[in-house]
């Protein structure tokens, strides 16, 4: 006999989200929506900024990227959960399509994907810019950034099809709860029936391409870049230089850190409940912490952000193309 979710969810499953902290709902409902809104808020700014500089050096272009991949990547997953936390009722769980649950893990993938490889093309950006600064101009051209940032998005694009495709094939049977608040690769992986670790291979495949590979480009970058930075004589020429990578490597380790923790493990190290709580800090914090990150460390962001607040105050906001080189 089928369990009751399973015979309520023939053709998709339930998301338990935060189901059983119902006298929670309302707090958790308006902490996350606040969360949401600030992160909204702040990557939009961002953009703006960007598209409001008089001048758009390389940097500044993949920045406008990543607080676009932000936008969309926390779109994928909060709404949603905003949407179940405030549904009436006892709040049992919310019940999704199979096809609907494939379309927002393959974007949740393919965002966060090309998320990995923005930030190796942002550490070979900042390698050229120090190791090379005579010929930055020439190499790390318009061209090359628009180059670079649909080569991360293809790359996450193809990444993602391919290991949502492996994911969805795999049996489903008995109980289709999901103890998520959203369609996750691991939450997946605990309900399908199998227990081979062939079933494994696929999202080792995904984290090899996406985590360990972009790491190891940002590990040469970096260690090309101390090495630059041990030849300086002048202290404060040193301390220059590395104050333009902070912003970067702090945002790298948030989310390399976070994302290696999640799912570079068995199936049988999953632990539902923990695992649930750190991909809402996950999918939540993190996007909102990025662009504090930027514009507190870059100056030219700080400025920008500054003017645009400036014409605002004023009511004499300029619109331009977002992000064109």
């Amino acid at each position: 006999m089928d369990s009751p979710s399973n015979a309520t969810m023939p053709c998709g499953f339930l998301l338990q989200g935060f189901s059983e902290f119902s006298r929670m709902r309302p707090v958790l409902f308006l902490l996350l929506l606040a969360v949401h809104l600030a992160t909204l808020i702040g990557n939009l700014l961002i953009l703006v900024a960007v598209a409001s500089a008089p001048s758009r050096p390389p940097m500044l272009l993949f920045l406008c990227q990543l607080s676009a991949i932000e936008l969309c990547y926390t779109l994928v997953v909060v709404p949603r959960s905003l949407a179940d936390l405030a549904a009436p009722g006892p709040g049992r769980g919310s019940p999704i399509s199979f096809l609907g649950c494939a379309v927002q893990m393959q974007m949740f993938v393919a965002l966060g994907g090309a998320e990995c490889f923005l930030l190796a093309a942002m550490a070979y950006d900042r390698y050229v810019a120090i190791c090379h600064p005579l010929h930055y101009a020439a190499v790390v051209t318009p061209g090359l950034c628009a180059r670079l940032a649909l080569a991360c998005c293809l790359g996450g694009l193809t990444v993602s099809v391919g290991l949502t495709v492996a994911v969805f094939h795999l049996p489903f049977c008995g109980s289709r709860l999901l103890v998520h608040f959203f369609c996750d690769i691991t939450a997946l992986l605990h309900v399908a029936c199998t227990q081979s670790y062939v079933d494994e291979l696929p999202l080792l495949g995904a984290c090899l391409v996406l985590l360990l590979l972009p790491s190891l480009l940002i590990l040469a970058s970096y260690g090309a870049i101390a090495r630059a930075l041990c030849r300086l004589s002048s202290p404060r020429g040193r301390h220059k230089a590395a104050s333009t990578c902070a912003s970067h490597l702090a945002v790298t380790f948030l989310h390399y850190g976070c994302a290696t923790f999640m799912y570079v493990r068995p199936k049988a190290g999953y632990s539902p409940r923990p695992d649930r709580m750190l991909a809402l800090v996950y999918t939540n914090v993190t996007p909102l912490l990025y662009p504090l990150i930027y514009s507190l460390r870059n100056r030219e962001i700080t400025a920008a952000i500054r003017r645009v607040l400036g014409r605002w105050r004023q009511g004499q906001p300029r619109a331009q193309s977002l992000c064109a080189p």
